[in-house]
């Protein structure tokens, strides 16, 4: 999937091109550190890899800033409360913004604790759009519900996703052996497309397919002396197949609308195929159709491999491919806003599969296969303008995509933040829904124990029954949460000593230090439940 390799391939930018020698990383368990500290080893980063999890969450402020690879930062908000807003900032990223998850994560930002020192990377001017409008939306509705008049958002900067450049760059030994293993000759006219074999979650093939047959055949007819006579048209679908069906769907629109091209199948998901294709092809092509996409990495891996694009006029390709320049933007067509109520509907009524939503989306998006047609009609007679558009493509992928230079943009990013953070005022300490339970359940008990408590010694052999009862499976699985056995028996052996054996709550707490007594002091109520002690209210 698009944004597990754009994670793997931030996780490899980052390690290489970071400025800081050491990395902090967060993770549900601590061997998950594993891989991280050999891909840094694998980098020659000599710098501390320092690990945090769950149980040193405050540690998190010593970093600053936590990037997570998602828009779901309203979680990790309310975890932040607990130590206070300023503690560190979150960073967040958007991938598909069009599943449930995903929407209702950016609508949770306007009534979690989001800070204007926290972001969430948009990839592309487009899905900021998006993402503004599913906040104006949420903003609407609680303001006229709660007449909420102060609003809180992130930071919604536009930052792209970044390819390694040196990964896509093939001598002319590699593209000819390639086109070799492939079955291809150097006469052959090659376009790839590169990504997900998905008619209903990608790219719907037909418009590609219908525009290949037009300009082949119209080139052929016209005899044209820049194609030669044997000459066949290649597709390279490097992909994969969620299953037979669409598989088949594939092979058959492909047999129908594209007879005179020769389509060759790669599996995408191994790294040899995905080499064979970039440095086999002449021509990239991809038609994304989908709301499912929002930056596409595939356009600017084929910046990186030099080749000419044509691609769609839709979401972030909008952003990275230059008309004209790097090769050709055709144009789109939706509905007007109105007109489809009903597929969101039917989708957050789970009539319809999120699948189904976005494929029901597609059908609904056109791109010209006129325009199509034309651009690789110009492309197919022309090896000086694909040689020019493909030189500047790369250029462009080297100056702006590199992983080199984004990373740049995320630590720039994460020190205006660190800026903004340091600037705010102490905020309270509430996370409303995760109350401390001595407070939400206050009407429970009949009475609370607190510092000014009396404590009655009741038990002949305090610390022989503390071992005794200990030993019971039934009172020590909350061993972690109690004061170790040494801190008991110095508060047990407090009230031996004391006058009467009885004492007031603080001050039988306060024989363990004032960092300690507060957990020795609910630790009373653990020993009045086994008998031990007596409470008694405060006079």
């Amino acid at each position: 999937m698009g944004r597990n390799a754009a994670g793997e391939s931030f996780m490899r930018g980052f390690l290489q091109h970071a400025k800081s020698d050491d990395f902090w990383l967060q993770v549900e368990k601590p061997d998950h550190a594993q891989g991280v500290a050999e891909a840094l080893k694998r980098l020659g980063r000599t710098g501390q890899l320092h690990c945090i999890d769950k149980r040193q969450i405050k540690r998190l402020a010593e970093p600053g800033c936590v990037y997570y690879p998602g828009p779901g930062l309203s979680e990790f908000a309310w975890q932040r409360a607990a130590f206070g807003h300023e503690a560190w900032s979150l960073c967040g990223i958007t991938h598909t913004t069009s599943s449930a998850r995903a929407m209702d994560a950016i609508a949770a930002w306007i009534e979690g604790p989001i800070q204007t020192w926290d972001a969430v990377i948009c990839t592309s001017t487009a899905v900021k759009t998006n993402v503004e409008r599913v906040l104006q939306a949420q903003v609407d509705y609680v303001q006229q519900r709660l007449g909420a008049s102060k609003i809180v958002l992130p930071q919604l900067p536009v930052i792209p996703l970044g390819v390694h450049v040196k990964d896509f760059e093939f001598t002319a030994h590699e593209q000819g052996q390639a086109r070799e293993e492939l079955g291809l000759s150097p006469k052959d006219m090659v376009v790839l497309f590169m990504g997900r074999l998905s008619f209903h979650a990608k790219a719907h093939p037909l418009p590609m397919y219908v525009a290949l047959e037009r300009a082949w055949t119209q080139l052929k007819t016209a005899a044209n002396q820049a194609i030669d006579a044997n000459a066949r048209l290649v597709l390279i679908e490097c992909g994969w197949h969620a299953n037979n069906y669409i598989a088949k769907a594939y092979h058959a629109a492909a047999a129908l609308a594209a007879p005179s091209v020769k389509v060759i199948t790669l599996d995408g998901r191994e790294s040899k195929a995905r080499k064979q294709a970039w440095s086999s092809a002449d021509i990239f092509c991809s038609l994304s159709d989908n709301i499912q996409e929002t930056f596409g990495i595939t356009p600017i891996e084929a910046m990186a491999s030099g080749l000419p694009l044509i691609v769609s006029d839709w979401d972030g390709y909008k952003d990275t491919v230059r008309d004209g320049i790097d090769g050709f933007r055709i144009s789109t067509w939706m509905p007007k806003a109105g007109l489809g109520g009903d597929l969101a509907l039917r989708h957050a009524l789970d009539i319809d599969t999120y699948d189904m939503y976005c494929g029901y989306n597609s059908s609904f998006v056109s791109v010209d296969i006129e325009q199509t047609t034309s651009a690789f009609v110009r492309l197919f007679q022309a090896p000086d303008l694909r040689k020019q558009m493909g030189m500047a493509a790369r250029e462009r992928a080297r100056q702006s995509y590199d992983w080199s230079v984004v990373i740049r943009q995320y630590e720039n990013l994460w020190a205006f933040l660190k800026e903004q953070r340091l600037a705010a005022s102490p905020q309270p300490r509430v996370w409303p829904a995760r109350l401390d339970p001595m407070f939400a359940f206050a009407a429970y008990p009949s009475q609370a124990l607190d510092e000014g408590s009396s404590v009655q010694l009741i038990a002949k052999e305090p610390i022989k029954e503390l071992e005794r009862y200990g030993s019971l499976a039934m009172v020590n699985y909350a061993n972690q949460m109690l004061p170790h056995e040494s801190e008991t028996k110095a508060m047990l052996s407090f009230l031996e000593k004391s006058p009467g054996q009885c004492a007031i709550a603080s001050e039988i707490a306060a024989v363990l230090g004032t960092n300690r007594s507060p957990f020795g002091l609910r630790a009373l109520v653990w020993l009045a439940k086994l008998g031990l002690i007596r409470l008694e209210a405060t006079k």
